[in-house]
């Protein structure tokens, strides 16, 4: 590529949104974008966004999809708020996102895609490139469509074949304007299509087409500079939340000598997790598409029993249907690690977009008294770590455990330093010893842990279903102030693993006027907003639940030490309804929100000014 000789201005991050038809090539597009970013040396963060039909129609809203990615030298919490550029390939995904750009931001438009049927199609009374509405943006007009044909027109293809690549003409655009190279993409494009040259060839010169462009237009084309960020040393790579959940539970199974066995129906967003793990055969990965939810979990508890680390992955209405199941795992005491990545509800839904609704269903939603560990991921990155100590906890604890993560940090990507195996903690499941002293029920008295006595050990023949037991001995029971005591054993046995996990921290003062919470995947975003308050000098606190049941041992002595408790949630209260129940004591105040989006940074600082003033 030639030099960029405009004057570059520096910046610490940018936000990129791009959009257009779904179909357009637009996930795509954003995540060569952000690999390339992340591979020149910046942190990201992403977040797509896509209809939940797989063909919607053609230059309709409802069919508009999008990938937003946050780049920047400094540490990146979340996909960004409003946008710096927005890439509008047609005037559906324009109206869809004008909302989202900066004053004054970029708005990259493909000019021939604005016909007087199309714009009105998507809602606008007049072609809004000709009119006054877009004076506050940094409009730059591209005749795309006829520049990508004009580039691929000595290769002999047609018009509908060329049209395909034009998404990579805006991609060329902006590794002009972010003095980004294209050397991985070229890569990918060799990899990809390896067996189609001419597609190679086309996408590299509509790539180089569109770069070439942008340099010509320089006047219009703000060039900007995002400096490398200062990382750790290590191996790192692009990664979703989904993908990092099953690493994290690979991960897992090596640090504690067990198989895996994943039994799950395919479900929006959680089968990304299925995949993922399918392609890991030769690492002694065993995975089963079942024809149903409830035939995803019972095979996984059926696998925990023979001695594997049994997992079962699905999103909110698949819970539900799993529910009996796992009080199964919970009467029989197995481990058992349950992936829910929410979704919008309730029933179908939004099933592409982003909730923490299913908050009190993992913690209530079972027949009987049925206590489950539950801890929530944080971020994309934090899905792999999250996965290996639910995976751990529940190993070491002989207890099923549940795992919430969303759509957003599910799908959406960071930048990930990818661990040493050595760096990992072992994990030690309690397995009986064979020919010893065993009794189904009987119990380390400190933890009231059960061992897990593998089926073919000698010694080692017990009864185990989902019929209440004797403690101990593990006959089955009907007596009722046997039944009563297992209950509370069970109970007790998930309360006593406060006293392993973490203290609640706290960013910012350990006691004040406020203190803001969050849980699961919207740290990034209220961390961000505390921390632009912080850099006004306002002093608000801000408290990050992961660990849900059982929840950190110092959570009283925390929240006490502030005079008001804001909780912020993407639901209509279901923490905050969790915390008063525990902790009825203090005084909340919610933020709630339900639209099948995260929250905004924006948004965010105005409520809790606005709590702080009121």
């Amino acid at each position: 590529m030639a030099e960029n000789t405009t004057k570059v201005i520096e910046l610490d991050d940018v936000v990129i949104r791009f959009s257009g038809d779904s179909g357009d090539g637009m996930q795509l597009t954003g995540t060569l974008f952000s690999d390339t970013a992340a591979i020149t040396g910046n942190d990201i963060a992403t977040f797509p966004d896509f209809p939940a039909e797989i063909r919607a129609p053609q230059n309709t809203i409802a069919g508009v999809s999008g990938f937003q990615v946050h780049f920047g030298k400094i540490k990146i919490h979340n996909s960004g708020d409003l946008c710096d550029v927005l890439v509008a390939m047609n005037p559906a995904s324009l109206k869809t996102n004008l909302k989202w750009v900066k004053t004054g931001g970029s708005i990259i438009v493909d000019e021939d895609s604005f016909e007087e049927k199309i714009f009105t199609k998507a809602g606008f009374a007049n072609n809004p490139l000709e009119d006054e509405s877009l004076l506050q943006y940094n409009v730059i007009k591209v005749p795309m469509k006829r520049l990508t044909r004009e580039a691929v027109i000595e290769l002999g293809v047609d018009n509908k074949t060329a049209d395909r690549s034009k998404n990579m003409f805006a991609l060329g655009m902006l590794y002009y304007m972010y003095s980004k190279t294209h050397e991985h993409t070229f890569k990918f494009f060799e990899k990809k299509f390896a067996k189609k040259p001419i597609v190679i060839e086309a996408n590299k010169k509509v790539l180089m087409a569109g770069y070439s462009y942008a340099e010509s237009v320089e006047a219009q084309i703000p060039a900007v500079s995002v400096p490398k960020a200062t990382m750790p040393k290590g191996r790192y790579r692009n990664i979703t939340g989904n993908v990092a959940t099953a690493w994290g539970l690979m991960a897992a199974g090596e640090k504690s000598g067990r198989p895996i066995f994943l039994g799950s129906y395919p479900i929006t967003p959680a089968t990304e997790i299925l995949i993922e793990l399918s392609n890991h055969r030769s690492l002694g990965v065993k995975t089963f598409q079942a024809e149903d939810e409830i035939a995803g979990i019972t095979s996984a508890i059926g696998a925990s029993f023979s001695g594997s680390l049994g997992i079962t992955t699905t999103s909110g209405p698949g819970l539900s249907l799993k529910s009996e199941a796992m009080g199964l795992a919970v009467i029989t005491e197995l481990p058992l690690v349950v992936v829910n990545v929410q979704r919008a509800g309730p029933s179908t839904g939004l099933p592409t977009k982003s909730e923490q609704g299913d908050l009190l269903q993992a913690l209530w939603g079972r027949n009987g008294e049925s206590p489950m560990i539950i801890l929530a991921a944080a971020s994309s990155v934090d899905c792999f770590y999250a996965a290996f100590e639910t995976a751990q906890l529940s190993l070491e604890h002989m207890t099923p455990a549940i795992l919430l993560t969303d759509g957003y940090i599910g799908f959406g990507s960071e930048l990930f330093r990818i661990p040493s195996m050595s760096d990992l903690p072992e994990i030690h499941p309690p397995i009986a010893a064979p020919n010893s002293d065993f009794q189904p029920y009987k119990r380390n008295p400190e933890t009231l842990v059960r061992e897990w006595a593998l089926p073919g050990t000698e010694g080692l023949r017990h009864r185990i279903g989902g019929l209440e037991k004797t403690d101990g001995a593990g006959l089955v029971s009907t007596d009722p102030h046997n039944h009563e005591k297992m209950v509370k054993i069970r109970a007790e046995k998930i309360k006593l693993i406060e006293n392993r996990i973490p203290l609640q921290d706290v960013y910012g003062d350990d006691e004040g006027d406020l203190l803001v919470i969050s849980w699961g995947g919207t740290k990034g975003a209220v961390r961000n907003a505390v921390e632009n308050l912080h850099n006004k000098g306002v002093k608000v606190s801000h408290a990050h639940f992961r660990y849900i049941n059982p929840l950190p041992r110092n959570t009283r002595e925390i929240l006490g030490k502030f005079k008001k408790v804001l909780v912020c949630e993407l639901n209509n209260g279901q923490f905050v309804q969790y915390l008063r129940t525990n902790f009825p004591e203090i005084p909340y105040i919610q933020f709630n929100k339900v639209q099948g989006l995260p929250f905004t940074i924006t948004e965010l600082c105005d409520k809790i000014t606005q709590t702080m003033e009121g």
